[in-house]
């Protein structure tokens, strides 16, 4: 792809992101860069954790986006403690005049809302890996492939302790963004009210089909061709680095960190950089497009040590003490 071609991709799809965002909003009130977040991660191929209490709209939000989307195929699983693995990907089945056949779980859609992913147990979060990863399922002695493309929103409730199972450090991993949804301001929420002074249906937002499944696909491979410097590339891999060993880059609070990013991490930045200049039409990365996804990517990345633990640190400031100390060489 050459400069123009790329120039006149990412100016196309750039106004098809917007046009997702304006639709999303008819619906979502005062979550603006959430959305924009969750559209980045959809460009990336990635798949998002929304975590935040009840009534913040995380599951709204997958259905309002998956509207916007033309012959997308949506599927809502309920994750709950009696959950079977096999209610998500499917089980082969016996029928005397039919033989063996295979029937295909939820799991087989492109754009997948696994509500209240942490009420299940590890057996059936794990379900959840090689389609994540792999965008494959195995089913029996057989393996299928997912659809093109497949994406993931899950939320997730951080108040509650009983009846809750955390999500294994390897499944956390595989999200590229965890969004942390907080209460709207004020002003926002007036306007939430008069939005919804009678229960509203999906339909009464009146939400336009403005992208289809190619579009999709074509955003993604565009992405690709974003160019991303050698400075940028060192940048990002310094800033993993620091999650891994902040005494070296004065993170004073890094001593509560016990692991920090895998390769994963720098891979997810560089891919959220580069989703990050389509959304503002440019063809290259900038330091700030890397700084302004850097919490979204590492703040779940990073597990504490016990004392950090026991004295409420959250990643999110660590993260915080990594851009502030991490220069652009």
């Amino acid at each position: 792809m050459d400069e123009e071609e790329l120039h006149q991709g990412v100016g196309k799809y750039s106004r098809k992101l917007n046009d997702m965002k304006r639709e999303i909003q008819k619906g979502i009130v005062g979550q603006d860069k959430i959305i924009k977040s969750v559209l980045k991660s959809l460009v990336c191929n990635g798949h998002v954790l929304l975590e935040g209490v009840p009534g913040l709209a995380k599951t709204l939000f997958i259905i309002l986006l998956s509207h916007t989307v033309k012959d997308v195929r949506f599927q809502r699983i309920q994750f709950t403690p009696d959950l079977l693995p096999s209610d998500i990907t499917g089980v082969t089945v016996y029928e005397e005049k039919k033989g063996f056949y295979t029937v295909k779980g939820p799991i087989f859609g492109n754009f997948i809302c696994g509500d209240e992913i942490n009420r299940t147990p590890p057996k059936v979060q794990s379900a959840m890996l090689q389609a994540m990863q792999e965008k494959e399922v195995t089913i029996g002695r057989k393996t299928f492939g997912l659809p093109n493309p497949f994406f993931v929103l899950a939320t997730q409730n951080p108040l509650e302790t009983k009846g809750v199972y955390p999500l294994p450090e390897a499944q956390i991993d595989r999200f590229l963004f965890k969004i942390l949804v907080e209460a709207p301001p004020k002003k926002d929420e007036l306007k939430i009210i008069e939005q919804n002074v009678e229960v509203m249906t999906i339909e009464d937002f009146d939400i336009q089909t403005v992208v289809n499944l190619q579009d999709i696909l074509g955003m993604q491979e565009t992405m690709k061709n974003i160019s991303m410097s050698e400075e940028i590339q060192k940048y990002i891999v310094h800033l993993v680095d620091a999650t891994r060993h902040p005494e070296k880059y004065d993170i004073g609070e890094g001593r509560y960190v016990q692991w920090g990013g895998s390769p994963r991490a720098s891979i997810y930045l560089a891919l959220a950089a580069k989703a990050t200049a389509m959304m503002n039409n440019r063809i290259f990365v900038i330091p700030e497009d890397v700084r302004c996804i850097a919490h979204e990517v590492l703040r779940h990345r990073m597990v504490l040590n016990y004392e950090g633990k026991a004295k409420g640190i959250i990643t999110d400031s660590i993260v915080d003490s990594i851009i502030r100390n991490v220069p652009v060489l």
